[in-house]
This record gives structure tokens, sequence and C-alpha cells, in this order.
């Protein structure tokens, strides 16, 4: 659909032949009336001819509007001294002067305009005899009155139209600067939630890693150490096993709450090491230093997803993905084991799942998974990206 500059333009362009055609017509109908000799109707022939041309070079662009303006007024200014009724062609001059020219030549143009209009309304140009001199004196100024007013409530409607589209164009630049605030304040939310998090987790981590080493830890050492001194038996050698299998448990469980692997690694070096010779590695992005809390999130993520792979699925090959993308963080673990059932809606799919997805939950991020008997595993990881400090 045309919009309303569009029609403008395209009136512009074409209009003046349309009010040329007009006042060929009425020129025509009526050139025994005005009395036209017949050289002077040669002469407004030529001058036709003459203005269809300089229409067509207009309407193409072949010339520059100042000299089309002042061209297409003196062929108007000659046709209505000839014949009054192609004053029509002449009215274009109301309409585009100040489109084609600056201030004052615009005004120069609308008083010739303005001449052009009363000479034929008072009868033709030149005026002859007393009475025609003074229609044509009080049709001028009436002419230019209404120039000055129209011109007046133009230029209003104009201002108007500039102070709308620039507090359009305020509110637009407003808009902007709310949608930026209000996208800064979501990251700036979820920055702050994960540094929440981690001032309780963290805490509650220190604690139950010193829990489980004074206790637990401690106390199955000392069964250890009892079983051996006791009688060497099969049972015997079936409870040592057991309980060292449980201490290597308990102290993995230890690692888990307090890792050691970011400690002078970064994330990807981290993975690398608990990746070597199990899973092959890929980092995509470019590297940021992490939130510390996000950074352990994925290790410890990619540690429960690798130990699924080799110990339950049995998997041959392994592929860890590490993304660094505009505003977040991906890892994706793709394993081709034996795979599983997918857990129905509601279920929790068993705790290593569970405890994945609520860690990333606690850092205002999701957890996929995809598996199917016999087709593998995906497990797929998003976290925001917030930098560290």
């Amino acid at each position: 659909m045309e919009t309303i500059q569009q029609q403008w333009d395209r009136f512009y362009r074409w209009g003046p032949f349309g009010l040329l055609a007009l006042a060929t017509l009425l020129a025509l109908l009526l050139v025994r009336e005005i009395g036209m000799s017949a050289a002077e109707q040669r002469t407004a022939t030529t001058l036709v001819v003459t203005a269809l041309v300089l229409q067509g070079l207009h309407a193409a662009g072949k010339i520059p509007v100042t000299v089309y303006y002042w061209l297409r007024t003196v062929v108007a200014f000659t046709l209505s001294w000839l014949n009054p009724f192609f004053c029509v062609y002449a009215t274009f001059g109301y309409f585009d002067s100040h489109r084609y020219l600056t201030a004052r030549p615009a005004r120069a143009g609308l008083l010739i305009t303005a001449v052009i209009m009363a000479g034929a309304q008072s009868g033709g140009l030149p005026p002859s005899g007393a009475g025609q001199v003074a229609a044509f004196s009080g049709l001028l100024v009436l002419n230019c009155a209404l120039v000055f007013i129209i011109g007046g409530l133009a230029g209003r409607e104009e201002e108007q139209a500039r102070v709308q589209a620039e507090t359009i164009a305020e509110l637009e630049s407003a808009n902007a600067r709310l949608e930026q605030a209000l996208a800064e304040n979501a990251a700036l939310h979820a920055q702050l939630l994960v540094q929440a998090r981690e001032a309780g987790v963290g805490d509650e981590r220190r604690r139950l890693a010193a829990e489980i080493h004074d206790t637990i830890a401690q106390g199955l050492t000392g069964v250890i150490t009892q079983l051996q001194a006791a009688e060497d038996s099969e049972h015997v050698r079936r409870a040592t096993d057991l309980a060292r299998e449980s201490l290597r448990e308990a102290r993995r469980s230890v690692q888990d709450l307090a890792p050691t692997h970011l400690d002078h690694d970064t994330l990807p070096e981290a993975l690398k090491k608990i990746s070597d010779g199990r899973a092959q590695l890929t980092v995509t992005g470019t590297v940021e230093s992490l939130h510390d809390e996000l950074e352990a999130t994925l290790l410890r993520i990619a540690q429960e997803a690798l130990a699924n792979a080799t110990r339950h699925a049995h998997a041959d090959r392994i592929g860890v993905t590490l993304s660094y993308m505009d505003d977040e963080v991906a890892l994706d673990v793709r394993d081709d084991g034996r795979g599983f059932t997918r857990p129905s809606r509601g279920s929790s799919g068993g705790y290593g799942l569970t405890a994945m997805r609520e860690r990333a939950e606690r850092v205002a991020g999701t957890l996929e998974i995809e598996s199917e008997p016999g087709g593998g595993t995906a497990v797929s990881a998003r976290v925001p990206l917030i930098r560290h400090g």
C-alpha cells in the first residue's frame, strides 16, 4: 500500500500533465471567444509542445528541479498571456514552489503565479482600461492573501508533522533504551540468583564435605583396619573390599562437593583432564572465564554424564562439546552406549539424572536428556554466561 509521501510524489510528477491537458482543452473550445489570431494559436501550440517535453524531462529526472520550475513558470505565464484559460496549468506553481525552491525564490514563484491567476481572472493579460486594471489589482491582492494564509497553514502543518516525527523518534529511542535496561536487569537478576545460591550452597557443601570426611570416611578407615587384623577368610576379604569401595565412594563424594580440578585449570582444561582416555573433547566459541559456581556446575554435570556413559551405558565412543555463545554456555555429552527408556513425565529418572538437572537449575540453567534403548544417550546442559568477577 502506498504511503502518503509516495502519493504526493506521484502527484508532483504527473499532476502537471493533467492540468496542461485540461487547460489545452478549454483553450481549444473557447479559442473563438478569446479571439486568438492565427499567429497566437501557432505560438500557443509550440509552447504546449514545449511544456509537454519539459514535463517529460522532469518526470524522467533529466532536468534540475529549479530549472524545471522556472521554465514551466515562464511557459505558463506566456500561455496565459495568449489565452487566460492556460492559467489552469499555471496553478501548479502554488503546489510545488516550496518543494523545489528555497524560501525567497519560492515566495517570488508564488507571487508570479498569483499575477498569472489575477490576470486570467480579470480577463487576460495585459489588463486594458481602468476597470480591468482595478479588477486585476484587487484579484492580485486576494490571490496574494490566499497564498499567505494557505502557506501559513501549510507551514504549521509541516511544523506539527516535524514535531510529531521527533516525538515518535524519541519514543522509539526510549523504548529501545527500556528494552536494553530490561535485558540488563534480567542478566543482573540471573547473576544475583547465582551468587545468592552460591553463598548458601557453598557453605552447605563445605559442611557436608567435612562431615563425610570426619565421620563416614574415618569410620570406614577404622573398619578396614579392624578387618585386616581379623582372621583371614573369604567373608572378611569381601567385607574388606566392600569397605574399601565405600571409602572410595565417600572420598569421591568429598571431591564432588569441593572439586579441585578448577583450582589451577580453566574449565576446558579441567574437562580435558576428566575426559582423557574416555571421551573426545571439542571446544567452540571464545573461551570465557566464568563465574566459579557455573564452572563447577558444568564440570560436575560432565563428571556424572561420563560416569554414566562408562559404568552403565558401556559406551565405546563418547563426545564432549563445550560451546561458548553470546549469552549462554552449552555442555553436550553424547555416547553410543546402550541407552535407556526415557523416564515418564514427573518421574525422577534416577538419582544421577535428577542430581544433574538440579545442579543446572540451581544456577538458572536447564538440562535436557535424550536417550533410547540401543541408541545412545545425549546430555545437554545450558547455563547463562556470567563472567568471573
